[in-house]
């Protein structure tokens, strides 16, 4: 199910300059995780969860990353603030080198590079109050000098995320998906980031709650000019929120542009497919359905050429062998096919 965001928060992101330095510029991205066999556990092969992505993320912009479950869209978001080792490319915040960075240089970093991961029951410990969750940032730190102070910060961050600050010394079970999810939110805001990594961050909440949360997000990044990278599944989520989407397949991004643009008149099959799959409440104005055949191929040994060429209803000779150049039309509409749109 998705929600209908039209009805349940009409708002749409605001136009962000595309003459702005990006605050974070992604370059040739790379993640392959080792495939081990054998006594003694050699490498007998790659799992290419990410190839080769490359994109940039401008101040207060949102990027909207999606695709089909196993594309690589979390390995991405976690290689960029290197929770997870990349394996090759280049990741710049702020002109800085983070994969470059060691040490007190990357712990400096991680103030300006936060996240807010996917299932709010999993990324709180049960064990600590949410004083501690959303405070241990601050603590780790040093940018509070007293108790006293780490509680003020902490409640006006409960504000800020719309929850009452006297929950301040209460413990996770005592609240429900999408409370919990604001404390996450709360916790990324401590350390006062200007990118911030959402994975799936409405996907495990209730439709009801899911606008709510999409509303403040939205208002913290016009607040507090904040950038995300928006990792999400339900494109309706990712047209209200984003200023640009990306779309992922296969470890690749094979198409990115502004999200009016896109939704309007996408250029890569791959697209098109999955447009033609979310529901639309008026069958007057519901797209042709293009089904696609077929398995996802294994990134373990992906296809040569172009890597949809497996499902493609469009398929030519030519994309079985060779891979396909990265178009661009006037307004920075950017594909990869053979195809000439």
């Amino acid at each position: 199910m998705t929600v209908d965001m039209d009805v349940a928060a009409p708002r749409t992101a605001r136009r962000v300059l595309q003459t702005d330095e990006p605050l974070l510029r992604v370059e040739n991205l790379q993640k392959f995780f080792p495939l081990r066999a054998g006594v003694l556990r050699r490498v007998v092969g790659h799992v290419r969860a990410v190839d080769d992505v490359s994109f940039d993320i401008r101040p207060g912009e949102t990027l909207g990353l999606v695709g089909e479950s196993g594309c690589g869209k979390t390995t991405v978001g976690r290689s960029i603030l290197r929770l997870i080792e990349p394996t090759g490319g280049r990741v710049y915040c702020e002109s800085k080198d983070v994969r470059a960075a060691s040490g007190e240089q990357l712990r400096s970093m991680r103030q300006r590079m936060q996240i807010i991961f996917q299932d709010p029951y999993a990324s709180l410990n049960p064990r600590m109050s949410i004083s501690d969750i959303i405070g241990e940032g601050l603590r780790v730190h040093k940018l509070v000098k007293s108790r006293q102070e780490l509680e003020d910060r902490v409640r006006e961050l409960l504000v800020k995320v719309k929850l009452d600050p006297v929950y301040v010394n209460r413990y996770p079970h005592e609240f429900s998906g999408g409370q919990r999810q604001r404390i996450g939110i709360a916790r990324a805001l401590s350390l006062s980031p200007k990118f911030i990594v959402c994975d799936e961050a409405v996907s495990a909440l209730d439709v009801s709650i899911q606008a709510q949360i999409i509303n403040l997000l939205m208002d913290l990044r016009d607040e507090m000019g904040l950038s995300f990278l928006f990792v999400a599944h339900d494109l309706s989520v990712v047209r209200h929120i984003s200023h640009r989407v990306a779309v992922m397949y296969l470890g690749k991004i094979v198409e990115t542009a502004v999200t009016r643009e896109l939704f309007e008149d996408p250029k890569h099959p791959y697209t098109r497919a999955l447009l033609s799959a979310v529901p639309v409440a008026d069958p007057d104005r519901r797209p042709q359905r293009t089904i696609l055949v077929g398995d996802v191929p294994s990134p373990i040994n992906p296809p040569p050429g172009c890597p949809f060429h497996t499902r493609c209803p469009m398929v030519m000779d030519i994309c079985r062998v060779e891979r396909p150049p990265l178009r661009t039309t006037g307004d920075g509409h950017q594909y990869t096919c053979h195809l000439d749109v």
